[in-house]
């Protein structure tokens, strides 16, 4: 009896991941999955700042700053 109240567990615990994996890979416009995209290229353009890498994070961080929360600081590109 026991082990089949942890079988349940287990499987309904697999159901329950697979299900939130698939809908945040599914939403295109998922704000927690472009926030991470938007600091990985941040940490990608501090090591090599090239100008044209920082224009099109900026534009990346105006179109999620519209769209979601929180708020990105915007880049000095200068």
């Amino acid at each position: 009896m026991i082990l089949q109240k942890n079988n349940l567990r287990n499987i309904l615990f697999i159901v329950l991941a697979i299900v939130v994996v698939v809908f945040f890979f599914t939403n295109e416009k998922s704000c927690g999955m472009e926030h991470m995209f938007i600091l990985n290229d941040i940490k990608i353009y501090e090591k090599s700042l090239e100008p044209e890498f920082c224009e099109e994070i900026l534009e990346k961080i105006n179109s999620y700053n519209e769209s979601c929360s929180p708020i990105i600081e915007i880049l000095d590109c200068g």
